[in-house]
């Protein structure tokens, strides 16, 4: 599929570098302390700002879909959920379908992935991969491989290792690395499973901001929708609270166990709880964090520590972010900025300036065009994505993105289904709340909803100034351009005929 030359002598690429790829679950532009933001000074990130002084920060990356399965998959596809099939949290990539894992392993790669998958299939394409069924747990993981795969989430073919799952990942990603071919180039995935709830940790980090409190959102007590002209409910810190009630009076019947449980809510009024809530979350969060900072440390020591670290490219990102406690939420999924932005650091010494910041529009599916070209390939044509090598060595092109396009198609009515596009100021969201029969949606409709935010003058997207006076322009031509967003990419609903009028209706 246009997957260029194999490796060897080029005079582009005479030596083809190793990439270190390391991905996070959840762990947000808020979490990590180079972003500011209030929890800037809190936050354990030694070994992630290591990276950014040496490397790039990228200050607008964005993805497509903000859910785990959906975003992995955008991530080795190159390509937006309609056409890689990842819509939800259940589907597998589709057999056989292209990936860069893949296309690098062609080309003269040695590849693997080792840690959370979560795309329910055998991982296709790499060479060799070592991964968590589903979610995986904190302790005591269990990894399935080659040698006993199962499709699904089924832990019971599984190998157990001892320890924190953050540590156990980042001691198989060395492991492995330190089996390879050194005569050929790796392309190394390693997924860990934090900070995803329930936000553990390792013991070493029990006491950390124990008796501090953690300074507080300026939304965290959003408590009407109606206040801001908000058109859905979404995922309440109460609803956390609630797992965490569960889990303590039935912990053999709930999904999942937390840290410092009981969590005694009783007695308090609604605003005390929510901040009682807000304080175990973001600290659960952080301390959850700081293990994946220490392991960050670990794999970068060992670059070092093999001679490798100059012609070794090393990525750091989230597969989306994460509210914590914004608008009064937890959870991700919506296009509002703390859900919708990924944050990504990247270290290449051959060829990134160190301490830099990049303010372009990227995508996660730009990202497997971007390690395409790194390793000298011409890009294939199953990805959608744009390669912005040129862009983190202080070259955009002049025809560079100035607008993203965005889809969720989990469905629930608290959580609508919804695309829409931001571009440097604005930002226009149409929710139209239907299931369209994705896995684990709701049938439970909503009626469709527009959401506008001007985000100069409303960063923190509190006031929904969608109809006011001043706008009018402003929206018709974002409706435009999502209408061409949608025929750029292929993402039409020309197969769903709920769809037809509702489009129709709303964008006569």
């Amino acid at each position: 599929m246009g997957c260029g030359p194999k490796l060897g002598k080029n005079q582009n690429n005479p030596e083809p570098p190793n990439i270190l790829f390391i991905l996070s679950d959840d762990h947000t532009s808020q979490g990590w302390g180079i972003y500011g933001g209030i929890l800037e000074d809190y936050v354990q990130n030694g070994n992630i700002d290591r990276l950014a002084s040496e490397g790039m920060v990228l200050n607008n990356a964005f993805c497509t879909n903000s859910i785990c399965s959906p975003s992995r998959a955008s991530i080795l596809t190159g390509q937006y959920s309609h056409l890689n099939q990842v819509y939800t949290l259940s589907e597998p990539l589709p057999r056989n379908h292209p990936n860069i894992a893949r296309t690098l392993s062609d080309n003269g790669y040695q590849s693997a992935v080792i840690g959370k998958w979560h795309l329910v299939g055998k991982p296709e394409g790499f060479d060799y991969y070592n991964v968590l069924p589903g979610q995986g747990r904190y302790w005591n993981p269990i990894f399935k491989s080659e040698e006993n795969w199962s499709d699904g989430y089924d832990s019971s073919t599984g190998t157990e290792h001892e320890g924190f799952s953050t540590d156990v990942v980042t001691d198989l990603t060395i492991d492995h690395l330190n089996k390879r071919d050194k005569n050929k180039p790796f392309l190394m995935f390693c997924n860990f499973k934090a900070t995803h709830e329930p936000f553990d940790y390792p013991e070493r980090y029990k006491d950390l901001y124990k008796d501090i409190d953690i300074p507080e959102p300026e939304s965290l007590l959003d408590f009407d929708q109606n206040n801001t002209g908000r058109t859905f409910h979404g995922q309440t810190l109460e609803r956390l609270a609630i797992r965490w009630e569960k889990a303590t009076k039935h912990p053999d019947e709930f999904w999942t166990d937390y840290p410092g449980l009981p969590y005694p809510l009783e007695g308090l009024d609604s605003i005390q709880r929510r901040k009682k809530i807000y304080q175990k979350l973001v600290k659960d969060f952080m301390r959850c964090g700081a293990a994946v900072n220490d392991n960050i440390g670990k794999l970068l020591d060992y670059l070092e520590e093999q001679g490798i670290a100059d012609n070794t490219i090393v990525v750091y990102t989230a597969d989306q972010g994460y509210f914590l406690g914004e608008h009064g939420f937890f959870d991700k999924r919506l296009i509002y900025e703390e859900s919708l932005r990924m944050p990504f650091v990247i270290r290449y010494p051959k060829e990134i300036k160190g301490g830099q910041r990049l303010d372009d529009i990227i995508l996660n599916i730009d990202f497997a065009a971007l390690l395409a070209d790194y390793a000298g390939i011409e890009k294939p044509a199953y990805i959608q994505g744009v390669s912005f090598r040129e862009n983190l060595k202080g070259n955009t092109p002049s025809n560079w993105r100035k607008q993203m396009y965005y889809r969720y198609w989990l469905h629930h009515p608290d959580r609508p289904a919804h695309f829409g596009v931001r571009n440097e100021r604005y930002k226009l969201a149409f929710f139209y709340g239907q299931d369209l029969g994705m896995k684990g949606t709701s049938k439970e409709t909503t009626e469709p909803a527009w959401e506008f935010y001007d985000l100069q003058k409303d960063p923190k997207e509190q006031h929904n100034a969608y109809g006011e006076l001043g706008y009018g322009t402003i929206i018709k031509e974002m409706k435009l351009a999502m209408l061409q967003e949608r025929e750029k990419y292929g993402d039409t609903d020309g197969n769903y005929d709920v769809m037809k009028s509702i489009l129709a209706r709303e964008f006569q």
